[in-house]
C-alpha cells in the first residue's frame, strides 16, 4: 500500500495520538506546572504519544516514519544552528523603555528575521528587549507581540525568513517570488506594530513613577560583540542551498565552529542556555511523528474538503499551522494545490493560491506557542527572565484578539 492509499483508508482515530500531545502540551503546564517543568517528563509524555504511531508506521509503511524524522531533523539542525550562533552575538544595552523604543525594536526584528531567519532574529533581540524593559512591571505582552512579529509574521520575504518558505524553495519557488509578498507583509507587519504601540502606550500608563525613573537613569547604549558570528550565520545561508545531507552537515559545522570562536563571556553576558532548544527538540520529536497520519490523510483526502479557492487556503493552511508545525503544514497545501491539476504559473500551483498558502503558514504560526519553533524558546526564555508567561490558551486569546482582526484584512484585500 502507498501513501495516498493508506491516507485514504486510515481510520480518523489515527490522529488521537497526535490530538493528545496536543492537548498535554496545552493543559499539562496548568495542571501539573511542576511535573512540566522536568524535561525528562516532557519527553515521557512525547514518547508515550509517539510509540503507538511509530510501532504502526515501522511494520507497516517505515519509509513515512524516515522521512518524517528527515524532516525534523533538517528543522531541529536549522533551528539549533541559528540558536547557537545567534546566543554568541551580544547585543547588550539598557534603552528607555518606551513604547517608540519597543516598537521600534520590534520593527528591526521583523527586517531582520528576513536576513537570518526568525529563530536568528528572536535570539539575537529577545534578551535586550527584556533588558531594556527589566525596570517595567506591566510587561507580559511584550514577548508575546515578539513573537507575534519576529519571530513569525516578519519572516515571509525570503526563503531564509521562516522554514515553510525554505521548503518551498526547495520544491523549486524561486529565491526571489517570496518578494511578490511584500505588500502582504507590510499589512501585517504595520497594523500589529500599530497595535503594539497604542497598547504598550495604554501600559504604560499604568507604571509607578518611581519604576519610570529608574529606567531613565539605567540607560546604557546598546553595544555589540560576538561579531565573528556573523560569519557563521552568513554560512548557514549558504547551507540552506546545499541537498540532504550536505545541508545538514554544514549546519553542524557552523554551530560547532561558533561554539569554538566565541568568547564563553559572550554567551554568559546573553544567559545563553540550551534549555529552550532542548524543549523544543523533545516537544518537536512527538509532534513530527504523531502528526504523520493528520498529514496523510490530509493529502489523500484534502480535494474532498473542497478547498479550491485562494482564501481557503489562507485559512486552512493558517488553521493547521497554528496547531502543526508551519513546515510540514506547508507542504501538505502544497502537494493539495497541484493535486487540483489548476496548471497554475508557479509549480503547477495559481501565483494567488501559493501566495495565500505561503502567507498563511507563516502568519498564524504566531497564533500558538506550538505554530513555530522560535515560539517555544522565545517563552522559554522570557520565563528565564522571570515573566510569568500566558498559558497555552491564555497566549491564544492575545493572538486571537490581536492578529485574527488583520487576517479577516488581509484576506478581503488580498484572498477574496
Amino acid at each position: 500500500m502507498n501513501a495516498p492509499e493508506l491516507g485514504q483508508t486510515m481510520s480518523l482515530w489515527a490522529i488521537v495520538p497526535f490530538v493528545g500531545l496536543l492537548l498535554s502540551i496545552a493543559l499539562l503546564p496548568l495542571r501539573a506546572p511542576h511535573f512540566w517543568e522536568s524535561h525528562k517528563n516532557k519527553a515521557l509524555v512525547a514518547f508515550l504519544w509517539s510509540l503507538p504511531v511509530a510501532v504502526y508506521f515501522l511494520f507497516n509503511m517505515p519509509h513515512e516514519l524516515v522521512l518524517s524524522l528527515k524532516d525534523y531533523a533538517s528543522f531541529l539542525l536549522l533551528l539549533t544552528a541559528l540558536f547557537i550562533i545567534s546566543g554568541g552575538i551580544v547585543l547588550k544595552g539598557d534603552l528607555k523603555a518606551t513604547p517608540e523604543v519597543n516598537t521600534l525594536i520590534l520593527a528591526i526584528g521583523a527586517v531582520l528575521a528576513n536576513f537570518i531567519g526568525t529563530t536568528g532574529a528572536s535570539m539575537l533581540l529577545i534578551r535586550p528587549l527584556l533588558q531594556t524593559n527589566s525596570e517595567r512591571k506591566h510587561t507580559i505582552h511584550i514577548p508575546i507581540f515578539f513573537i507575534f512579529l519576529v519571530s513569525n509574521i516578519g519572516g515571509c520575504l525570503t526563503p531564509l525568513g521562516d522554514p515553510p518558505l525554505f521548503m518551498g524553495l526547495i520544491k523549486g519557488v524561486p529565491f526571489f517570488w517570496t518578494l511578490r509578498l511584500f505588500p502582504i507583509w507590510a499589512l501585517m507587519v504595520g497594523g500589529v506594530l500599530l497595535i503594539f504601540y497604542v497598547f504598550d502606550n495604554m501600559k504604560y500608563r499604568k507604571e509607578d513613577c518611581r519604576d519610570i525613573i529608574r529606567d531613565r537613569r539605567r540607560v546604557v547604549p546598546m553595544r555589540l560583540t560576538g561579531t565573528i558570528n556573523f560569519l557563521w550565520l552568513a554560512g548557514v545561508v549558504a547551507a540552506i542551498f546545499l541537498p540532504f545531507p550536505s545541508r545538514e552537515g554544514a549546519l553542524i559545522l557552523m554551530a560547532i565552529l561558533s561554539l569554538l570562536t566565541t568568547k564563553r563571556v559572550c554567551r554568559t553576558e546573553n544567559k545563553f542556555t540550551y534549555n529552550p532548544i532542548l524543549e523544543v527538540a523533545i516537544l518537536f520529536a512527538g509532534i513530527f511523528v504523531t502528526m504523520v497520519p493528520a498529514l496523510l490523510i490530509l493529502n489523500a483526502r484534502g480535494a474532498d474538503l473542497g478547498i479550491v479557492r485562494p482564501w481557503q487556503f489562507f485559512w486552512a493552511t493558517g488553521s493547521l499551522s497554528s496547531f502543526l508545525d508551519n513546515t510540514p503544514t506547508y507542504l501538505a497545501f502544497f502537494s493539495m494545490a497541484q493535486g487540483l491539476g489548476l496548471n497554475g504559473a508557479m509549480m503547477g500551483i495559481p501565483t494567488l493560491m501559493l501566495k495565500a498558502i505561503s502567507a498563511g503558514a507563516v502568519f498564524m504560526g504566531a497564533n500558538s506557542y506550538i505554530g513555530n519553533g522560535p515560539n517555544f524558546m522565545v517563552k522559554a526564555i522570557a520565563e528565564e527572565y522571570k515573566l510569568k508567561m500566558p498559558s497555552f490558551f491564555g497566549y491564544m486569546a492575545y493572538s486571537l484578539a490581536f492578529l485574527v482582526p488583520l487576517y479577516l484584512v488581509v484576506t478581503v484585500i488580498f484572498f477574496r
